[in-house]
Order: C-alpha cells, then sequence, then structure tokens
C-alpha cells in the first residue's frame, strides 16, 4: 500500500508542477484591441496538492482527495513588489467561496497560489459566502478589498434555502497577508453588488462605484452602475447613489451592468472595464464592455464604444455558469502594458493583453450604440464609404508613376 500512495503521490506532484511551469502562448492573429492566450491562468487544478490532500499515508492511505476545490475564478488584480498578484474567488466543492492569493513573475503564465488562502475576519454577523473582491491601491496609503457578502434573506418564506441578501463587504491591508475587516457598506440600496473604490479621493471624500438591485439576482429597478461619496471607509455610508452609465433595452447590458475593476487613470480620461448582461433563449448572457469618463468628474461617461469588448469563445463558454466573461481585475505596468484578468463561466481565469494607447483607441474610435438596427447599417456604410474613398485618393496618387510620369 505504502509503494502505491508513493506513486500516486509522485504522480500528482509531477503533473501539478508541469501545469504550474506550463508556458502560455499568445493566441494569432486576433482583433488588434488585445490578445488573448492558449490557457487559462488558473484552474482549480493550480491549487496546491497540500489543500487538497492528506499527505499522510496513515491517515490517507489511498491519497484520496479530503477537499476538494471546484472553480478559481473572479479575481481581483495588482501589482506589488514587481509581481503581479490575483486574489481569486476559490470556490469549494461544498460551494462556498474563500479568497486566495496567486502570484506570478510576469502576468501570463507561472501563477502560483500562496501557502494559505486569506483569513478574512467576520463582522458580528458572519458571512455565508463572499466572493469577487475588487482590489484597490488607495492615495491614503491602504490597499483595500471591496467584495460581495452573501447571507440568507432572514424574510425567505420557510422551506426557501436560496433567497438571500448581498452587500458590499470591505476590508483592508497593507501587505496582503494580513486583513482588517471594515463594516460593511451602508447605501439606500436593498442590496449590493459589484462596488468599486475610486482610487483616488475627490473633494476630499472617498467615492464608489456602485450596482443598486433591489433582489439577489435581478437587478429590477436598479438603474446600472452607479456612484456616490462617504466620508470615511471605517464606517462607509453612501447616502445617495445616482447612475453614471445606465441599462438600457436590447444592448449587452439590458438586464444588468456592473463595474469591473478599479478604473485606470489616464491622459484621456478615466478608463472602465464593466460587464454587461442579456436575456437570451439560452439564459443569461455576460460579456464585458469599456467606457471612457471625465477627469476631473468620474461619473461623466465621455465615451462609450457599442457592444462588447470581450465575449467568451470557444471552451470559454462552458463551465459552472455557462456563456460568461466576467473581470474583476486588471493591470496597468508602467510601460503601458494592461493586463486584463477575466473568468470564463465560473469557472477559471483567462488574461488578455493589450496596451494603453490601443484600448484608448478603441474606446474612442469606436461607433457609440446608436440602439436601431437601421443605425448600425448606417455605421457600416460609413466605414465602407470612408475606406472606398481612402482606396480612390490612394489609386489617383499612384496614377502618373503607373503611366510612366514621374511627379
Amino acid at each position: 500500500m505504502e509503494n502505491t500512495f508513493q506513486k500516486r503521490q509522485q504522480a500528482l506532484e509531477q503533473s501539478h508542477a508541469a501545469l504550474l511551469t506550463r508556458k502560455n502562448e499568445k493566441q494569432p492573429l486576433g482583433n488588434g484591441i488585445y490578445d488573448r492566450y492558449k490557457y487559462p491562468v488558473l484552474t482549480n487544478q493550480h491549487a496546491p496538492l497540500f489543500w487538497r490532500y492528506d499527505l499522510n499515508p496513515e491517515t490517507n492511505p489511498y491519497l484520496m482527495e479530503r477537499i476538494g476545490i471546484n472553480a478559481a475564478f473572479n479575481a481581483g488584480a495588482i501589482k506589488l513588489r514587481g509581481k503581479y498578484l490575483l486574489v481569486v474567488r476559490v470556490e469549494g466543492n461544498d460551494r462556498k467561496s474563500f479568497f486566495a492569493v496567486a502570484e506570478s513573475p510576469n502576468g501570463i503564465d507561472n501563477f502560483v497560489f500562496w501557502e494559505r488562502p486569506i483569513t478574512m475576519p467576520e463582522t458580528d454577523e458572519p458571512d455565508v459566502n463572499v466572493y469577487d473582491m475588487r482590489v484597490t491601491q488607495h492615495e491614503d496609503g491602504w490597499i483595500y478589498g471591496l467584495f460581495c457578502t452573501e447571507r440568507k434573506d432572514p424574510e425567505a418564506k420557510p422551506g426557501d434555502e436560496s433567497s438571500a441578501v448581498a452587500q458590499c463587504g470591505i476590508a483592508r491591508t497593507k501587505d496582503m497577508v494580513t486583513w482588517e475587516r471594515l463594516p460593511d457598506l451602508k447605501s439606500p440600496s436593498p442590496q449590493q453588488r459589484n462596488v468599486v473604490l475610486h482610487p483616488e479621493f475627490i473633494n476630499g471624500k472617498y467615492a464608489l462605484y456602485t450596482r443598486p438591485q433591489d433582489g439577489f439576482i435581478e437587478a429590477g429597478t436598479g438603474g446600472g452602475i452607479g456612484f456616490g461619496y462617504t466620508d470615511s471607509m471605517e464606517n462607509a455610508v453612501v447616502e445617495k447613489e445616482f447612475i453614471v452609465d445606465g441599462k438600457q433595452y436590447h444592448t449587452v447590458y439590458e438586464v444588468k451592468n456592473g463595474q469591473g475593476p478599479t478604473p485606470l487613470k489616464t491622459e484621456k480620461g478615466w478608463l472602465h472595464l464593466a460587464h454587461g448582461v442579456r436575456n437570451t433563449a439560452a439564459g443569461l448572457r455576460y460579456v464585458l464592455y469599456l467606457f471612457l469618463t471625465d477627469l476631473e468628474n468620474p461619473a461623466k461617461v465621455i465615451a462609450k464604444p457599442g457592444g462588447h469588448f470581450i465575449a467568451p469563445e470557444g471552451e470559454e463558454r462552458v463551465g459552472d455558469v455557462s456563456n460568461v466573461t466576467f473581470s474583476n481585475g486588471w493591470i496597468l505596468d508602467d510601460d503601458g502594458r494592461v493586463f486584463i484578468y477575466y473568468a470564463s463561466s465560473d469557472t477559471r481565469m483567462h488574461v488578455a493583453t493589450s496596451t494603453l494607447a490601443q484600448l484608448l483607441d478603441y474606446v474612442t474610435n469606436t461607433p457609440a450604440d446608436d440602439f436601431r438596427s437601421a443605425a448600425s447599417v448606417q455605421q457600416i456604410n460609413r466605414l465602407v464609404d470612408r475606406n472606398q474613398a481612402y482606396v480612390e485618393s490612394k489609386t489617383h496618387a499612384l496614377a502618373p508613376e503607373l503611366n510612366g510620369v514621374r511627379a
């Protein structure tokens, strides 16, 4: 039995090491906006073996997996001390999510989880589930983690074991290891998801992007991505929310939308990555989109391309909750390179890379959604006209040379 245990342990260790050190490959061609990569950067199989297996042959002679990991997805992101860090939503086979930090030297492969998951303190009202942390390095010197805290709905009918209440949990840290839990956000909305802290003070106040919603799943009268202010993060209270980017009929964000990661500050404005949800015959479809807000007034949208920015492709469409792309983390490097971390189908983590110049070109020069089929055709026709005019101008400029006449 001991020999069988050792052989199985050796096979597990070799397979795990090969996964952790696998080089990622940029996919060919792409759309010119960003590059996708061949492999996910994190999966449930990236979880350390010592999280999952009792490695003592006396207490686990068959080397069974004692604690199963179901998924690794929806990760916040930050770069510290030259390392690319993801604060990952790890979900066990028991359906409970927790946070764990995974580290990479280059941001696209070789991600390795830290030795232990994050020990997140609880409030006086313990969380049943925590997930989807947005990480913000604020100018006040703290690194804040804002996440969804879920508890059973106290008003659920007897026998209803699905109804829940979602609110914004808040924690802060200096080193990503030790976290201080702060009271949950108070806001006028019955429930909150996808709350993100703006990285700078605005008129001496902390600014928050919110997602007001009436119920646990349905946004209801919640109009889209909200915005509000609080005097303190130690006792965060947003007394009034107003909508920055609203839902819209027959768009990729018709059912609901929410802020993704912390916006990036650029010379042209604040660059935002968000998710939009629409209904289909096969269920909800989650995609990502970009928009730009004013530098002085981050709640004022100044550019917004029509349609989606990233949508699930191929195997990304398959998972626990299919047809989903979701992002709550990206990293802007000093050289202008942007690492966009997105999850597919609530199962695994991917990366797409671009540059700030490419993303700003995309967000400012891509036509906005005019909300009508006829307008979409007009946009294509205008592009065809410009392309034809350009080709004709180039042909005209070359005509003398083609006729043997030198200008």
